[in-house]
């Protein structure tokens, strides 16, 4: 795959919250056949979707395919910003979320296991709910993750 690079300078807005925003605010009214269909499904359909492309990057990832790497991560961005939009999330949230851990953490990491930051930026699913069914320890779902990838 040889991808073409386009001129940045035409690319706007220029952060990726700013093109998540942009995206978002088209979802209303979708500017394709595909993404009107797309809006249109189930929120599980959505979110299969979602990590369906996760798995395809990390498989560009595993196998050094770079420009599949970012062609793959493109589709994750877009399909994590329908998403989103089904689950009225506005970027500037998950901006917020990412100040707030980075004024904890110095870092807008992932939520720490233990520690004392633990307790300052704790965000736990509720029991019951997919999320906290779905993770347990070193498996998600039926899939235990050492066997994930072979």
């Amino acid at each position: 795959m040889n991808m073409q690079h386009p001129d940045t300078k035409i690319a706007q807005p220029a952060d990726l919250f700013g093109h998540m925003e942009h995206l978002i605010g088209q979802l209303d009214c979708p500017p394709t056949a595909r993404t009107a269909k797309l809006t249109a499904a189930t929120t599980e359909k959505k979110a299969r979707k979602l990590v369906e492309e996760a798995t395809e990057v990390a498989f560009d990832a595993l196998s050094a395919n770079r420009d599949g790497l970012i062609a793959e991560s493109v589709d994750l961005l877009y399909h994590l910003a329908v998403l989103w939009h089904d689950r009225g999330i506005d970027p500037a949230e998950v901006r917020a979320e990412m100040a707030r851990r980075m004024a904890v953490l110095g870092i807008a990491e992932k939520l720490p296991k233990k520690g004392p930051a633990k307790k300052l930026l704790k965000h736990k699913a509720p029991s019951g709910t997919p999320r906290a069914l779905y993770r347990q320890g070193a498996q998600i779902g039926p899939v235990a993750l050492s066997k994930a990838f072979g």
